[in-house]
C-alpha cells in the first residue's frame, strides 16, 4: 500500500500534468480558428479550378492532344501515394488514422502485384509507415520548421510530383490526408491527383456556363494542370492543419477530464489512508493509557 507521501506526490505530479493539457488545449483552441479559416478560404478556389478544369477537359478528353497529366501513361503499374501527417502527436488518433488509411491502400496494391512509392510530408506518417515500407519510401518532407503553411511549400512538393511524373517514375498518384469537418469529426480521406479526377460538368457549380478560350482548351490545360496539382496538395496540408489542431483540442480535453477524476480519486484514497492512520494512533494511544 503506497504512503502518504507518495500518494501526495502521486497528486501533485496529475495536477502538474492536468495544467499541461489543459495550456495545449487552450493553444490548440487559438491555432484552430486561424487553420479553420485558412482551409475554408481554400475551398471556394477549389471549387472554380475545378468548374475550369471541367469546362477544358470536355473538348479535350479521349483527343491525342490531351495532356498526359489528365490522360494519364495509359498503365497503373506504378502508384505514388503522398501521405500529409502532423509534424508532431499528442492529438489522438489523427496521424494514426491517415497512415492506416495509407497503408490498407498500399498493401491492397502490392497484393495485386503493383509497385507503390510513397512520399511522406509531416515526420509522424514517417515514423508510422518506415516501419513497414521503408524500402517502398522515396522522399520525405520536413515541415518541421514551417510555422505557417503557404502555397510555397505546397508547390515545392507538387513540383517534384510532376517532375517525377515526367521521369516516368510513376503512373497514378494519390494524395492522403485529414479533412476537417468540426473539432470531434476529421476524416481520411485518399484523392487522386494524377492522372486528374476531373468531375462531369453538371456535378461542378459554375461549370455550365459557355466559355471561349484563348489560347486552346490544350494550352491552358498544360498550365492549369500542374498549378490544380500544387493546390491540391496545398488544400490537402490547410485541411491537415486545421484536422490537427481540432483533434489535439478534443485528444487534451479528453486527458484534463481524465486527470480531474484520476485527482478525485487519488485524494479520496489519500484521505481514507489518513483517516485510517488517525484512527490507528488513537486506538494506540487509548490501548496504552488503559494499560497503565
Amino acid at each position: 500500500m503506497p504512503s502518504l507521501k507518495d500518494l501526495r506526490n502521486r497528486i501533485a505530479s496529475v495536477k502538474a500534468t492536468q495544467k499541461i493539457t489543459k495550456a495545449m488545449q487552450m493553444v490548440a483552441a487559438a491555432k484552430l480558428r486561424r487553420a479553420q479559416a485558412a482551409a475554408e478560404a481554400a475551398r471556394p478556389y477549389a471549387l472554380r479550378m475545378n468548374a475550369v478544369l471541367a469546362n477544358l477537359a470536355e473538348s479535350v478528353m479521349g483527343s491525342p492532344t490531351a495532356p498526359r497529366l489528365l490522360a494519364g501513361t495509359g498503365s497503373d503499374k506504378v502508384h505514388l501515394l503522398i501521405v500529409c501527417t502532423a509534424e508532431r502527436g499528442l492529438c489522438g488518433a489523427f496521424n494514426s488514422s491517415i497512415a492506416r488509411l495509407a497503408r490498407d491502400k498500399a498493401n491492397s496494391l502490392l497484393a495485386e502485384g503493383k509497385t507503390v512509392k510513397i512520399i511522406t510530408v509531416g515526420k509522424k506518417g514517417n515514423d508510422l509507415l518506415k516501419r513497414q515500407f521503408s524500402s517502398n519510401i522515396i522522399e520525405f518532407v520536413d515541415l518541421r520548421s514551417v510555422r505557417y503553411i503557404g502555397f510555397e511549400n505546397a508547390d515545392a512538393v507538387g513540383r517534384s510530383v510532376i517532375a517525377r511524373f515526367e521521369a516516368g517514375e510513376f503512373d497514378v498518384c494519390t494524395v492522403f490526408y485529414s479533412r476537417f469537418k468540426s473539432v470531434i469529426q476529421q476524416f481520411p480521406t485518399a484523392l487522386q491527383i494524377i492522372p486528374a479526377q476531373i468531375p462531369e460538368k453538371s456535378a461542378v457549380v459554375g461549370s455550365l456556363a459557355a466559355y471561349d478560350f484563348e489560347p486552346d482548351e490544350a494550352s491552358i490545360l498544360a498550365t492549369l494542370l500542374p498549378r490544380n496539382i500544387s493546390m491540391q496538395i496545398f488544400a490537402a496540408l490547410l485541411e491537415n492543419a486545421a484536422s490537427e489542431q481540432g483533434a489535439r483540442m478534443s485528444a487534451m480535453d479528453n486527458a484534463t477530464r481524465n486527470a480531474g477524476d484520476m485527482i478525485k480519486k487519488q485524494t479520496m484514497k489519500y484521505n481514507r489512508s489518513r483517516q485510517a492512520m488517525i484512527t490507528k494512533e488513537l486506538i494506540e494511544i487509548i490501548s496504552g493509557a488503559e494499560a497503565l
